[in-house]
């Protein structure tokens, strides 16, 4: 639903009021959302959380050829998933509703509309043949492509001859010599005499659809927002948004442009990497809080670098005047540590280890299904063993589904014989491991127990190291190969190690 007109005059005379912060994050639906659109929502979720404000979601779709059905879904979605999500948005509404650029379009036009009385934009008449051959004329003196501001020179009754004649035509926007310096949150004073560069710019478009310039600085402005921050490679439009907005006589917010995010090799993050789309993160098992943790850990904005910080403290500990220009480099094959870090403190915390039971229940069901024979290793308990067992060995709890881990989920069935084998001894060496499990051990390690197993084995005359590892192994998983004995005994636990020995070896 769009704005009627008398909401339009409203909007354009009075924004939302408000005396708190008001950030937005104004992602374009063209896609899936990316980490370099994750961190620049992140950016300005904590800036407004540091200062008790507002973040808003809004989404400039004004360019409808580029838009991908269910991509506006997507983003909140995704937002609300790594638990960053808009007090205000398409979804939910609010006082500047609607949020979508596509359903707003009559505040523009009577936006452009008063910059035409103002004197401060013009009809442009230029058919697109004209504009081509400009374009292909600068670029054979190897010069810059821009607009000659050819029709700004028209006087009213050639333009009213126009109009009545019926001709298409576009707005553009008087580009002023006088451009004023600005000072940016992270990159301080700035100026761009874009005048001096540009042609005047096209702010509304033959169909009534306005370009980003217009609809950016009519929507900051009719949205109360106080703050933008937004990526690098928009700090030289700025000088331009001012003009608009002094032109239109309103109030500019502050600005403050983020670095780039780049690949860790300084190229460029690219939309061709599965990487890093966050809903394929998301599905490949990575946790929101990880994702979080790692941008803000190469981006700068906190007084050090550490690893492990919650949302809580990224908020507590953020500081705009500590972002850096120079652009931040993610080293993504460092989220495996990052992960372990939070997955580690997910199964420490009582409640949230129960809803990790229940995930991996489900995905044990989904990946071996008819496979598990044995139920019991579906039952609560066994899965909070496990859990707490491999706490800090994991770095995703989709790794405890991963073959590495079937031993965990199907109990073997190995006939007595075939293990009497592999050693004549198997009884033996089961009597003797069931002792060494039996005994009281404040931690039970893979290196500690590596070592208890090899003197174990002395007391063993026909059997080699390899093979009691072999029979072991067999008992414990019914695999041939896989893990050390060791890790498997430290995975499974004692009770459930002892348990499977006991039925393998001691029949």
């Amino acid at each position: 639903m769009g704005l009627g007109a008398a909401a339009v005059g409203d909007a354009l005379r009075g924004a939302v009021r408000g005396s708190g912060v008001r950030v937005r994050f104004a992602p374009s639906p063209t896609g899936f959302l990316h980490l370099g659109g994750l961190r620049t929502a992140l950016y300005n979720y904590i800036f407004a959380k540091k200062h008790q404000g507002s973040f808003i979601l809004r989404l400039e779709d004004t360019d409808q050829s580029r838009v991908v059905p269910g991509a506006a879904e997507g983003i909140e979605d995704m937002l609300e998933w790594a638990g960053i999500p808009p007090e205000e948005s398409p979804r939910r509404g609010g006082p500047a509703a609607p949020y979508q650029q596509s359903q707003r379009l009559s505040l523009y036009r009577e936006a452009a509309e008063l910059l035409l009385e103002k004197g401060a934009a013009y009809r442009c008449f230029c058919t697109p043949q004209r504009l081509e051959l400009l374009k292909k004329e600068a670029l054979r003196n190897r010069q810059t492509p821009r607009y000659d501001n050819r029709c700004r020179h028209l006087s009213p009754k050639q333009v009213a001859e126009k109009v009545s004649q019926g001709a298409d035509s576009v707005m553009r926007f008087r580009l002023e010599e006088n451009s004023e310096p600005f000072c940016d949150l992270i990159h301080g004073w700035s100026k761009h005499v874009v005048a001096s560069i540009e042609g005047d710019p096209v702010i509304l478009k033959s169909d009534g659809f306005p370009t980003y310039h217009l609809a950016n600085v009519v929507d900051d402005h009719v949205m109360g927002i106080s703050h933008v921050l937004r990526g690098a490679e928009w700090l030289i439009s700025t000088s331009k948004h001012l003009l608009l907005y002094r032109a239109f006589g309103w109030d500019p917010p502050q600005f403050g442009h983020l670095p780039l995010l780049l690949n860790k090799d300084g190229s460029k993050l690219s939309k061709r990497q599965g990487d890093i789309f966050v809903e394929q993160l998301a599905q490949d098992g990575w946790l929101p809080e990880a994702l979080l943790d790692i941008m803000t850990n190469c981006g700068s904005g906190f007084a050090d670098n550490r690893m492990g910080r919650t949302l809580k403290e990224l908020i507590e500990e953020f500081n705009v005047s500590r972002i850096e220009r120079h652009s931040a480099l993610l080293d993504l094959e460092k989220l495996s540590e990052f992960n372990r870090i939070h997955l580690t403190r997910r199964i420490e915390d009582d409640l949230q280890r129960q809803e990790l039971v229940a995930e991996v229940q489900a995905s044990v069901e989904e990946t071996y299904g008819s496979q598990v024979v044995d139920r019991e290793v579906l039952e609560k308990g066994y899965v909070e063993q496990v859990l707490l067992l491999r706490m800090g060995h994991i770095s995703r709890l989709k790794d405890l589904v991963s073959p590495k881990y079937s031993f965990l989920w199907i109990r073997p069935s190995v006939p007595h014989e075939e293990l009497q084998t592999i050693s004549a001894e198997a009884d033996k060496i089961g009597r003797l491991v069931l002792r060494l499990l039996e005994q009281p051990v404040a931690a039970l390690t893979p290196e500690e127990l590596g070592k208890d197993l090899r003197r174990l084995q002395e007391q063993i005359s026909g059997t080699q190291y390899s093979g009691m590892m072999r029979l072991l192994r067999l008992a414990l998983s019914g695999q041939k190969e896989g893990p050390s004995v060791a890790e498997m005994m430290v995975s499974l636990g004692p009770r459930e190690a002892s348990a499977r020995i006991q039925r393998a070896l001691c029949s």
